[in-house]
């Protein structure tokens, strides 16, 4: 038997499970009590967030998870995804986290790909701040 997990929602928050989107009316709490693949609300990004490298690998990941039907063109799109950034990256804990991702998807860990992709976040905004201030000085 798999441990329950309960959950605590906000009113109007969203869960998402196996696919299907629930919303809650009141603050409510919620036990899980079989395995189920869902995410939170607040871990799920739009297709209009997706304005860097890492954001598009998380959106692919993330529809791996929230929609099965397209899991397979998305594991696809993840994995050309996850190829692409590391040539395109020279920062060494961000390719150390590209490795780390690319195998938790290949495994079919989805969740753990997701949180080391939440984490470099911070790290890929810098270098990016940081090539655009760089040819903003080029241009000037």
């Amino acid at each position: 038997m798999t441990k329950s997990i309960n959950l605590v929602l906000k009113c109007g928050e969203r869960l998402f499970v196996n696919g299907a989107v629930l919303r809650f009316n009141r603050k409510t709490t919620v036990e899980l009590m079989s395995d189920a693949v869902f995410l939170l609300e607040s871990h799920v990004i739009q297709a209009d967030q997706t304005h860097t490298p890492l954001r598009q690998i998380y959106f692919a990941v993330q529809t791996i998870l929230m929609d099965p039907n397209s899991a397979a063109p998305a594991l696809n799109l993840a994995n050309q995804l996850i190829s692409a950034a590391q040539q395109a990256f020279s920062n060494e804990e961000i390719l150390n986290g590209l490795d780390q991702v690319a195998m938790f998807v290949e495994t079919g860990r989805q969740f753990d790909a997701m949180k080391i992709i939440r984490s470099l976040y911070p790290l890929e905004e810098a270098i990016m701040s940081d090539k655009t201030g760089e040819a903003a000085s080029r241009a000037a």
